[in-house]
């Protein structure tokens, strides 16, 4: 079955995304042992025993054109991990994700970028892993320059930069770029909040131009820039509707655990 395939959109193609019976499982071990050495050994006895754990199980939706949805969801529920898939990192073992268009993918710090390789260097590194030409990035190189406003920073080793310069970077390549769909996990979390903000603007100036976002998100973000929100918890979806009904849903479930049990 096709999985994540990047097929090209026509510029009348309502959806962008399609999430179709998505089911992650990873197999966690149970060891319980001393040093390195007894679980390589044991591991080759075959004397480890293991389970498999359902990450998502059964997740379907559809993106279109223009939306901005968000994914909330408590830690360790399997955002993040759809959002993986959704961008072709990680594999599902059943179902399918598949993508029509460009995708910018902002999905963790540093992700892609070469610690020893300048900001600059990066930047042309991280653009033609997106599948950009050399003379697509020098014609945006100014706007990302200007957006990150790294000054001379930009000329050292990333391993130099602080959390909040990586984010800097990497959110000015991915919303400087030329793309249909973009693919947020938490990374407006980091930074300081007058950069916050200009993301902010940025994000909802990139939507006005009919930007397609899929979010994982905690914070208000969801209400403010998202019209759908989709609720995961222990792998399966729970709600999936208007972002601030279901945001104020979450919020009061997180608040009263008993209460939504």
């Amino acid at each position: 079955m096709e999985n994540n395939a990047n097929l090209s959109a026509p510029a009348e193609r309502d959806v962008l995304l399609e999430v179709r019976n998505v089911t992650m499982k990873f197999t966690k071990y149970e060891v319980g042992v001393d040093s390195l050495k007894e679980l390589v050994v044991r591991a080759l006895k075959g004397d480890l025993k293991r389970e498999k754990f359902i990450c998502l199980e059964n997740i379907n939706f559809s993106v279109r054109r223009g939306e901005a949805v968000a994914l909330i969801g408590r830690n360790g529920v399997g955002k993040s991990t759809l959002l993986k898939i959704v961008s072709g990192i990680l594999k599902p073992t059943e179902g399918y994700a598949n993508t029509y268009g460009r995708i910018s993918p902002l999905l963790q710090l540093g992700a892609g970028f070469d610690g020893n390789a300048t900001g600059m260097e990066n930047i042309y590194l991280n653009a033609a892993i997106l599948g950009y030409t050399k003379k697509e990035i020098d014609e945006k190189l100014p706007a990302i320059l200007d957006f990150a406003e790294l000054g001379d920073f930009i000329h050292s080793p990333v391993k130099t930069y602080s959390s909040g310069m990586l984010a800097r970077l990497g959110f000015s390549i991915a919303i400087s770029m030329e793309s249909e769909i973009m693919l947020i996990d938490e990374i407006l979390a980091v930074g300081d909040m007058a950069f916050q903000q200009k993301c902010y603007k940025k994000l909802e100036e990139l939507r006005a131009k009919g930007l397609t976002f899929l979010i994982v998100s905690h914070s208000d973000v969801v209400e403010k820039l998202c019209d759908r929100a989709i609720w995961i918890e222990q792998g399966h979806m729970i709600a999936d509707g208007d972002a601030k009904t279901i945001f104020e849903q979450y919020t009061e479930a997180m608040m009263h655990p008993a209460q939504s049990g």
